[in-house]
């Protein structure tokens, strides 16, 4: 048997709580620490893990006798308690978005980078079954040239959070996944955005990514929808893919010109097959974890490191400053500004 990892956990928020309850459920890991300035959140998770208890994250990264440490506090929160926990050479896993800013995670990576301590960013869905299913579907060739991915992540306004808007908030799970199916950093980005209930942020945006290969990304993302919608769309040569999030049902349905229908004597479509593929459902958060036990056993690279979390952020930054000012912007200029004296 393998010694149980020393968990510290920052932050007791929704996917502060999820964690809890998933590093509960586990043998080859341990709440060692836990830190949250609510005290009745605070006392409950201590009571329930046995791990001791900090109103402060930075406290608990000093002072706990940790292994690796799991950051889930509110985002302006993340650079901060990384900073301090990579310069302690403990593994970290911050759930996305990396930083607040694209300083801040610039600044997280070449630190991590250079005291050699893995970072891993929390993009969930790149764990979710049906992502992954996905992924090796179109490595396998059976949507032919990927044309366009298309993603909608909408629901109510989430009274939890105050410091960022949807672009940084949700946006980055897009960013990240759209750039991934398409294998490359996009080079072009437009948005529009708006802000009808959030007090400070923008609540609604509509973005538009160009790949060097020519694949089109389009993102719709917004706090405004009375329910929680979760789907992504990848149309190819060959095919349409779409994907739920939140059943982790996958459909291919394949192109078939030569099956063809006249409406009223004039307008033609084409029906495709349709197919739905297998998925084992698993818990994404807890397939997350895993990547990031070995990580802290291995040493290994994260699957996805603070790299990805960066250009996640970069996109999601490039978005709102298209929209800001009117006209398209190349993400990897405001990352080489960063490392061009």
């Amino acid at each position: 048997m393998m010694k149980p990892i020393r968990l510290g956990l920052a932050g007791l928020g929704s996917m502060g709580r999820n964690h809890l309850r998933n590093v509960s459920e586990r043998s080859d890991c341990v709440l060692a620490a836990i830190a949250d300035p609510a005290p009745e959140a605070l006392g409950d998770a201590v009571a329930k893990t046995g791990a001791r208890g900090f109103d402060d994250g930075l406290a608990m990264i000093s002072d706990a006798a940790i292994d690796a440490v799991v950051i889930a506090a509110p985002t302006t929160a993340h650079a901060g308690l990384a900073k301090l926990a990579i310069g302690r050479g403990l593994p970290v896993l911050v759930e996305k978005p990396l930083a607040a800013t694209v300083e801040e995670g610039a600044e997280l990576v070449s630190l991590a980078r250079d005291r050699g301590v893995p970072l891993q960013v929390g993009h969930i869905e790149r764990f979710n079954p049906a992502v992954l299913r996905l992924g090796e579907s179109l490595a396998e060739g059976r949507a032919g040239t990927v044309y366009s991915i298309a993603s909608r992540r909408a629901g109510p306004f989430p009274a939890r959070i105050r410091d960022v808007g949807v672009a940084i908030d949700l946006a980055t799970h897009d960013a990240d996944i759209i750039s991934w199916i398409a294998g490359q950093r996009p080079t072009r980005v437009y948005a529009e955005t708006a802000r009808r209930l959030h007090a400070t942020s923008e609540d609604l945006l509509f973005g538009l990514m160009h790949f060097p290969t020519g694949v089109t990304g389009m993102l719709d993302v917004n706090w405004l929808t009375p329910v929680k919608r979760r789907w992504l769309t990848v149309v190819g040569e060959l095919g349409l893919f779409e994907l739920d999030y939140l059943t982790q049902r996958l459909v291919f349905t394949r192109s078939n010109l030569a099956r063809s229908k006249t409406v009223g004597g004039y307008a033609t479509t084409f029906e495709g097959d349709v197919e739905s593929i297998d998925v084992e459902n698993r818990e994404p958060l807890a397939a997350e974890l895993d990547a990031f036990l070995s990580v802290v056993r291995t040493g290994d690279e994260p699957v996805v490191d603070g790299e990805d979390g960066l250009w996640a952020l970069t996109i999601a930054s490039s978005l709102l400053k298209a929209a800001r000012d009117g006209y398209p912007v190349d993400p990897s200029r405001a990352l080489t500004s960063l490392t061009t004296p």
